[in-house]
């Protein structure tokens, strides 16, 4: 029998590398493989059942494709259903044979507990876990469902009754828009998203359907399709939410939202992008309300936010943060001002676009159409005497000079830039043409950072693992005390949570410009050179971070090896 992971390289859906990686993660945790190669994010749940079914000789289903009777679904009892996550899917009355949907066809005792309460012969097909709980959802929970549920039941009908009108054939799109159920299906849509916490709305044509998806802690997941006709309508209606031109469909465009939802104004950035199919949209949710600017909560450990403090509130100098898109910057950014924010202060922003408003501070939006880019709009600021700015993204060499020569000349800057760690900031300047006596005067500080999803705490199960197991990863004896047994936790998966994880912490890496590191900075010293002097001056790197969060319960160690892997390495 071919072993999994040679089926999944030979597949080209994993590569020997990234197998290598899971196996070594195997002998340290005792988890099956299939399940770890999921949580590190290489294959999907649908993928590894499907895999291990052609491997063990199994049927793979997806019930969504059936129709099931009620009268087999009334052969099992609800309690063992919703208790074991199983689900009938048809009965055969000349063999006396339930056929039964279920995630692990090897678990004995569930089998043999379906034999003794059914009287059936039971033969298991393989389903994944959601595709079995959203068939308990749609014939079993229904006088249970929750807002959330009701909300994308309702999306289903109106889509249901829209196909029925005969939207198909030649239609005239963006009077389709306007029309109550598509109105509808679009607020349905994001008021889901928001109750759900989504921080962005995927919606994606294909060539026989189209696709909407919620990034919820940082994964997409899937939530349900749509005809083109239905989903081209949609795509207008967000178009004339967001002021943008219905009929331009060949180039891109970004607007904004404005909606009340719960008694909440929530600003929706909006980008729409002509793709093979169609057009694709993507909305950025960005809630005011659930924005935390309370440094103390993000995730800092005491000891790192001791240094970001104390180095943001130094009258002058070049402050950095560091990550890729989507892992916190904005938030730590405008903690960061609120902090600082004081009635004697001038605090400026120039933002592309400004996300979050915050009281008493001068912010601005980046505008290319009237010249008003992150260059002219700073070297206007500097005229308008601030105190401390802030410049959303330093891009090109003209933008990184003049706040380069702000930072020189007595103000405050914070900014943002794309590297993997905080010591690449250093080349990344340097690469745009500032000189190195320049970066080495005015570079104070530079924090890179990432998300980890926390786990659930409903569901939070603990396992304990010899320490010398977890050496590799670059846990010490140090930061476990001595111990040669330490206890970590990861999450079951429950009703509260998205596969054991409910919500996100930030893992940082933050380096002071220290003497030695500017001698090294007017040397031209590479990055590694500039690391290695860090980390002895006492540097936390992202790894390290991402462990002691892992040691203190937050999160688990498919996380650290997801989120910290480019950063792995000290």
């Amino acid at each position: 029998m071919q072993r999994l992971g040679d089926m999944l390289i030979a597949a080209k859906i994993i590569t020997p590398k990234q197998l290598e990686e899971a196996l070594t993660l195997q002998k340290q945790t005792g988890e099956k493989l299939g399940s770890i190669l999921v949580n590190l994010g290489y294959i999907t749940e649908e993928v590894l059942l499907s895999f291990l079914a052609r491997q063990k000789g199994f049927e793979f289903v997806y019930l969504s494709e059936y129709e099931i009777e009620e009268s087999v679904i009334n052969l099992l009892p609800r309690t063992f259903i919703e208790k074991h996550n199983v689900f009938p899917v048809s009965f055969d009355k000349k063999s006396n044979t339930l056929v039964v949907a279920i995630p692990d066809p090897f678990n004995i005792f569930v089998l043999d507990d379906l034999k003794l309460s059914t009287g059936f012969n039971i033969k298991p097909v393989i389903a994944t876990p959601n595709d079995i709980k959203q068939m308990v959802n749609k014939f079993l929970l229904k006088e249970e469902t929750t807002e959330i549920d009701k909300t994308i039941s309702e999306l289903e009908k109106v889509q249901a009754n829209i196909e029925v009108e005969h939207i198909s054939g030649a239609v005239d799109t963006a009077k389709l828009a306007e029309e109550e159920p598509i109105v509808k299906l679009a607020n349905n849509i994001i008021i889901t998203a928001v109750r759900k916490k989504a921080s962005d709305i995927h919606l994606e044509p294909f060539e026989k359907k189209c696709r909407l998806r919620y990034r919820i802690d940082g994964v997409a997941r899937e939530e349900t399709f749509f005809p083109h006709d239905v989903y081209n309508a949609i795509i207008a209606r967000i178009k004339i939410m967001s002021k943008l031109d219905v009929t331009e469909t060949r180039k891109p465009q970004d607007g904004r939202i404005k909606m009340l939802i719960d008694n909440r104004e929530i600003d929706f950035r909006v980008s729409i992008l002509p793709v093979v199919y169609g057009e694709k949209a993507v909305l950025r949710i960005l809630d005011s309300s659930a924005l935390c600017l309370d440094l103390e909560k993000l995730g800092f450990e005491p000891e790192v936010l001791q240094l970001f403090l104390k180095t943001i509130r130094l009258p002058y100098g070049l402050i950095l943060i560091t990550g890729p898109t989507g892992s916190g910057k904005s938030t730590t950014l405008y903690s960061a001002l609120a902090t600082l924010n004081r009635p004697e202060v001038n605090i400026m922003t120039i933002e592309d676009p400004v996300e979050y408003i915050l009281q008493g501070i001068t912010q601005v939006n980046v505008n290319p159409e009237v010249g008003l880019t992150f260059a002219t709009g700073l070297r206007a600021f500097l005229r308008q005497a601030p105190d401390i700015i802030l410049v959303g993204e330093i891009r090109d060499t003209e933008t990184a000079k003049i706040a380069v020569q702000a930072a020189l000349t007595g103000q405050l800057v914070f900014s943002t830039l794309h590297t993997n760690d905080a010591p690449s900031a250093v080349t990344r300047l340097h690469n745009m043409g500032i000189d190195p006596f320049l970066i080495s005067s005015t570079l104070t500080l530079v924090e890179a950072q990432r998300l980890v999803r926390r786990i659930c705490t409903n569901c939070k199960q603990a396992y304990q693992v010899p320490v010398e197991k977890l050496y590799p990863l670059g846990v010490t004896d140090e930061m476990v005390q001595g111990q040669k047994i330490v206890t970590l936790y990861k999450g079951a998966g429950c009703s509260k949570c998205n596969g054991g994880y409910k919500g996100r912490i930030g893992i940082y890496e933050v380096m002071e410009v220290t003497d030695e590191i500017r001698e090294l900075i007017l040397r031209n010293a590479s990055d590694i050179e500039i690391r290695k002097a860090a980390i002895k001056n006492g540097m936390q790197t992202l790894r390290k971070s991402a462990l002691r969060k892992m040691l203190a319960g937050i999160t688990t160690v498919e996380e650290v090896l997801r989120v910290t892997i480019e950063a792995a390495t000290e």
